[in-house]
């Protein structure tokens, strides 16, 4: 959280009078580098002792109903933590909520904010920028035994916060209405990008497909698989809990592996101007498989496992056609800094699909070896 978003202290403490923390606030300062939440690290004494928590302030202008927001973390947590309830290290192991004094998942202010609070999970920490491949594989792990600890979890149970979050053909039919409508005129400037997406229109149908088709199955999905979403512990390195749990929904597992390598496996900004810098690295993406493969363990089904190489190539694609959508739109979504920001985030995201198609082959044999390691 950001100076100028800092929460003053008399509103941190009416949110506290909600919980029965029967503590006094020391201190409640900004906390990590999330750009939707505001998040603070609470510090109070508790019965003479120095205790941390987490508190948020749910951004309502991004999720529009919080309490069902709330409601698929709190049943996913209790669901984990279940998983968890034999583990020497459970409580660090999952994210614990904080029920307030009437046992609800959050707390609403007189402003109608609504607000959580989570236990601190000590001696770890994340990592903004994941440079080796062991970190990639660290997290990777934690988000498949995450995915694991929810198999047998009804995905259609939870709420869809985020209507068509990852749904890519809808994401490509909105381009589409952005093309033919060219409200602030730049479809000329983009008629190269255009044509990028439009000629892989039965790439961004196919999970779906496979799904319809009965190939993938519905799991409970993270669906915001940045590697820095995963706590590593400060003395092993292992990945110890998946955190930031805003847009877990049903989805595809091919979301979640797909999100990791577009984020991780390229060393280039993604707005990153000089596009020589873009490419998928096959040691990142080896890691990748290696920990989530090894995290998932037999959950996921054959067909799962198959299409892991073109996981990135649909979550690449979908998040370049977002970036050209904004842009042909007149950059209403996504902050921008300069007028093309999004084409050159569009850029980006075109550039990685190409040079995971360059390198489809080899992917699919990495992925064939791993996982033939890991199931003998």
């Amino acid at each position: 959280m950001n100076a100028d978003r800092m929460v003053p202290r008399e509103r941190v403490v009416g949110v506290l009078k909600q919980y029965d923390l029967r503590a006094s606030l020391l201190t409640a300062l900004p906390y990590g580098s999330g750009h939707i939440n505001d998040t603070l690290e609470l510090v109070v004494d508790q019965a003479g002792a120095t205790v941390r928590y987490i508190l948020q302030r749910i951004n309502g202008r991004i999720f529009k109903n919080p309490p069902a927001l709330m409601e698929n973390i709190g049943r996913v947590t209790e669901h984990v933590a279940h998983q968890l309830e034999s583990h020497y290290d459970a409580s660090r192991r999952a994210l614990t909520l904080v029920p307030t004094r009437t046992g609800a998942f959050c707390a609403m202010d007189e402003r109608g904010d609504y607000w959580r609070i989570y236990l601190f999970i000590e001696k770890a920490r994340t990592y903004d920028v994941i440079d080796s491949p062991a970190r990639a594989q660290a997290a990777a792990n934690a988000f498949g035994a995450f995915m694991s600890q929810l198999s047998d979890f009804n995905a259609s149970d939870l709420h869809e916060t985020i209507p068509d979050f990852h749904n890519t053909p809808a994401r490509l039919a909105a381009l589409k209405e952005a093309v033919a409508a060219d409200r602030v005129g730049r479809v000329a400037s983009a008629k190269k990008e255009i044509a990028f997406f439009l000629d892989r229109e039965e790439d961004a149908n196919r999970a779906l497909r496979l799904h319809r088709d009965g190939k993938l199955p519905l799991r409970v999905t993270h669906n915001d698989c940045k590697l820095n979403n995963v706590m590593l512990d400060d003395i092993t390195g292992e990945g110890i809990c998946v955190i930031d749990l805003d847009t877990v929904m049903p989805g595809l597992s091919l979301y979640d592996f797909g999100d990791m390598v577009r984020t991780a496996t390229s060393p280039a900004a993604e707005d990153e101007r000089n596009l020589s810098l873009v490419k998928m690295q096959m040691p990142m993406f080896e890691a990748l498989v290696t920990g989530f493969l090894a995290g998932a363990g037999s959950m996921l089904v054959n067909e799962e496992v198959e299409e892991l190489p073109f996981a990135g190539k649909l979550i690449t694609m979908e998040t370049g056609i977002r970036f050209l959508t904004d842009y042909l739109n007149g950059d209403q979504y996504f902050k921008v800094a300069r007028p093309d920001h999004n084409l050159d985030r569009c850029h980006t995201q075109c550039e990685l699909v190409r040079s995971i198609e360059a390198q489809s082959a080899a992917m699919r044999e990495v992925v064939e070896r791993v996982a033939g390691a890991i199931h003998t």
